[in-house]
């Protein structure tokens, strides 16, 4: 049985051994073999299983926050940063890999410039790729010229990783994961999008700052496509299991949901020239990461859909169990008709911009 350790009743454990002086406060004894046995008191970290490569496509700020974030959790021996721009992706890469030692990793980045040679053999690439909307384009001009720089980006995947899980960030985030499960030719457990862990994680903030309670005590998802129309579930929406109907009255819900559904667009008009990027890195990791600990997360992400909630032919945001084969199943929940309503709205305007692209 172990005891916490007391030096007046084992004098000779640090007299016989003097570099344990210092650390009384962390070890316990127990008699082993008429010996003293000493462990520590803190938890023991066992190693973790750490994926060979990761690839991150666009070293843009969402880009190379999420390489950053990935070497940091230390997810795979190296991260590999693409981009088009030379020097970029490697200067970035650099930066990072000389903060290691102060950070305490040792997962070394690297960047390459129209090359993916370096890919090669990734077993998960994030696609951060392509533009943003810019003065007078419209909203189908931005996803036919993302939907060219995302065909091409896979492409490379295709050849270079051809056994890797694609997780899609660029937007317009459904047809994006379309596009690239189209040009990849990849099962749909390989080819997922981040949208959901993102509004979820929105929606979660808002409700702990209405409530001054902390995020982590908030269970919520939100489903449908990544836009105006994404479906935040307030029926399933609990803070430690008290239903959140119960501490909020509907309106002040109401505004909340509105508040997620324009969280993008909140975070641009602050910033003028540019948009979120630390909470969609971190939605991104979160995929990555239990993807490649094997971790069986229920994460709401965009999925291909080929009957789940009456939806097929069509990439929309639903609750997906992501383990180490990528997608490993889509949970079916019960829906309020509301909700129903609600998540059929949002898969017919990814349908409409859909058409808009052709392959």
């Amino acid at each position: 049985m172990l005891r916490p350790y007391l030096p007046s009743q084992r004098p000779y454990l640090t007299s016989q051994r003097p570099y344990l002086t210092s650390l009384r406060p962390y070890l316990i004894s127990t008699h082993v073999n008429r010996g003293v046995f000493a462990c520590p008191t803190r938890p023991i970290s066992f190693p973790r299983t750490m994926l060979t490569k990761i690839t991150v496509v666009g070293a843009g700020n969402v880009g190379a926050t999420t390489a950053q974030r990935l070497a940091e959790k230390e997810l795979a021996r190296t991260v590999v940063l693409v981009d088009v721009v030379d020097g970029v992706p490697q200067g970035k890469a650099l930066d990072q890999w000389e903060s290691a030692p102060i950070e305490g990793c040792d997962t070394r980045v690297i960047g390459a410039a129209n090359d993916y040679g370096p890919t090669a053999g990734s077993e998960v690439v994030v696609v951060t790729a392509g533009i943003a909307r810019k003065p007078g384009m419209s909203r189908d001009d931005l996803v036919r010229t993302n939907a060219d720089i995302v065909k091409q980006v896979s492409q490379q995947i295709k050849q270079h990783c051809p056994k890797a899980i694609v997780v899609v960030v660029s937007n317009p985030l459904d047809v994006m994961c379309w596009v690239t499960k189209q040009v990849t030719g990849f099962p749909r457990e390989r080819v997922i999008g981040m949208a959901g862990v993102l509004d979820t994680a929105r929606y979660r903030s808002f409700l702990a700052e209405a409530l001054d309670v902390s995020v982590q005590d908030i269970q919520a998802m939100v489903l449908g496509g990544h836009g105006d129309t994404m479906v935040p579930l307030i029926s399933y929406t609990t803070v430690s299991g008290i239903p959140v109907t119960q501490l909020l009255d509907r309106a002040k819900l109401d505004k909340i949901v509105d508040r997620t559904r324009n969280g993008g667009a909140e975070i641009v008009a602050f910033l003028k020239t540019g948009s979120a990027y630390y909470a969609p890195s971190s939605a991104a990791v979160q995929m990555v990461e239990s993807i490649a600990l094997d971790q069986k997360r229920i994460l709401p992400c965009a999925a291909w859909l080929d009957g789940e909630f009456g939806l097929s032919g069509m990439y929309c945001g639903v609750p997906c169990k992501l383990g180490k084969n990528g997608l490993e199943q889509i949970i079916e929940v019960e829906l309020t008709g509301e909700e129903k309503a609600g998540l059929k709205k949002s898969a017919e305007a990814v349908k409409q911009t859909m058409a808009a692209v052709t392959l």
